[in-house]
């Protein structure tokens, strides 16, 4: 019985493909840029990264995400009337599966595309637009299972730079921040259809995607909005509690928060830092620091603007306004070292951050992979690489950029610009 019952097993296994190593949503699996894959380079070849394939697509700054052997982004299009599309390719050899495409007139600065990465669950594919719309797709055919105007249905009062926060699928929700006005910052929709189900805040929208953490033995939806960090039910947006950051005329709170153990970290290009400690026995929280300088350019502590931080240990890691990678004390904010060598210094100069084992992989928007180790003691850079060119209509600047996370599957690499989506090869000979 024994022999059959593992042979059964083994049938089991081998007969369907695995995708163990997805990354199906903003941030990775657990939306916490953590990667887990071993088997890969621990150095990169001098003549670079073997390039698997790549495929034409148009701007944006969506990154891709990966699910059951497919990769999907949307960008936009300009003929024959202005577009978004939704793409979908096969992960092993770049050939497109399907793609859909909505007419979409934007009315937002920084034209060059959708924001929020595509999240995908159970065979379905969602994504938002940088107007609000949002459709889900069947995953395989890309039939068009549901399509809303956010805008519409909630009265959006529109971002300066459009929808950006990323869903995130829990239960039969589908939850994001859109800045609706009568309460609805932040909506959760039925999965299956699409109908709204709850809305929450009457706070300015922010750009932040929102987290799920584990409180006092609950499941707590983190919200970073325009002027607050919120803990709210995600089953009905019910408020926990709330932390108060700032208001700001330009509300360019872009950073995903960043939970390490007791605590939440958000970081803005404005207005700065706070760290924030929830109780692990009752559903409150409140700040342990707030720092700010006195401008985006004198800066305290940590000013972000596109890049999400990482917390390792005692010390927290990001990118402040003008390019300077930086390490703060976790417990008071106060700076270690700042280095200059991991991204240009610029005005909004962004990376991208991805923790393996003990390295950190940083994605710069020069188009450069990065491999690293980072600690109290300061940035060691262990290799680097050009895997993809910058280009100009995320940002016309110091001759363009590339601004979109990269997502990491399958022991490769997958990332766009604005006019290739490129898959290059990570597994070590």
């Amino acid at each position: 019985m024994k022999r059959l019952c593992f042979t059964l097993l083994c049938l089991m296994v081998f007969a369907c493909p695995l995708f163990a190593a997805d990354w199906p949503q903003w941030r990775g699996v657990n939306r916490d840029a953590v990667w887990t894959e071993s088997g890969i380079v621990e150095k990169f070849p001098d003549d670079g990264l073997k390039v698997l394939w790549k495929a034409d697509i148009s701007s944006g700054y969506s990154g891709p995400v990966l699910s059951d052997g497919l990769v999907y982004v949307s960008d936009r299009i300009d003929k024959p009337v202005v577009s978004e599309r939704v793409l979908c390719f096969n992960a092993t050899t770049g050939d497109e599966v399907w793609s859909h495409t909505y007419p979409c007139k934007y009315e937002i600065g920084y034209p060059a595309g959708p924001r929020a990465s595509l999240v995908i669950e159970n065979n379905r594919a969602y994504s938002l637009g940088a107007m609000g719309d949002m459709l889900c797709f069947d995953a395989k055919s890309g039939d068009v299972l549901w399509h809303k105007s956010l805008k519409d249905i909630f009265n959006i009062k529109m971002p300066i730079w459009g929808i950006v926060a990323s869903p995130l699928i829990y239960g039969d929700l589908i939850i994001t921040q859109i800045g609706g006005r009568n309460g609805a910052c932040v909506v959760g929709l039925n999965k299956q259809t699409g109908k709204a189900k709850w809305r929450a805040i009457s706070d300015k929208a922010s750009y932040s995607a929102p987290i799920i953490i584990k409180q006092a033995g609950k499941d707590v939806l983190v919200c970073w909005t325009g002027s607050r960090i919120v803990g709210l039910n995600p089953l009905n947006g019910k408020t926990y509690w709330d932390c108060f950051y700032g208001e700001s005329k330009m509300a360019m709170n872009i950073a995903t928060p960043v939970k390490s153990g007791d605590y939440i970290f958000v970081s803005a290009f404005y207005e700065g830092a706070m760290l924030i400690k929830v109780d692990n026995k009752e559903l409150t929280a409140k700040k342990v620091w707030r720092r700010k300088g006195k401008s985006e350019r004198i800066t305290d502590s940590l000013h972000c603007c596109n890049s999400t931080p990482l917390i390792i240990g005692d010390y927290i890691y990001g990118v402040d306004s003008h390019g300077e990678l930086r390490c703060l004390d976790l417990a008071t904010g106060e700076r270690i070292w700042t280095d200059l060598t991991a991204v240009p210094k610029a005005r909004w100069s962004n990376i991208h951050m991805v923790k393996n084992r003990d390295k950190v992989w940083m994605f710069n928007e020069r188009g450069e992979l990065i491999i690293s180790e980072l600690s109290e003691k300061g940035f060691k850079e262990i290799s680097r690489t050009k895997i993809i060119k910058p280009t100009k209509k995320q940002l016309s600047q110091r001759g363009g950029v590339c601004w979109t996370h990269p997502a990491f599957a399958n022991k490769n690499i997958y990332i766009r610009n604005d006019e290739q989506l490129i898959c290059l090869s990570l597994a070590a000979k």
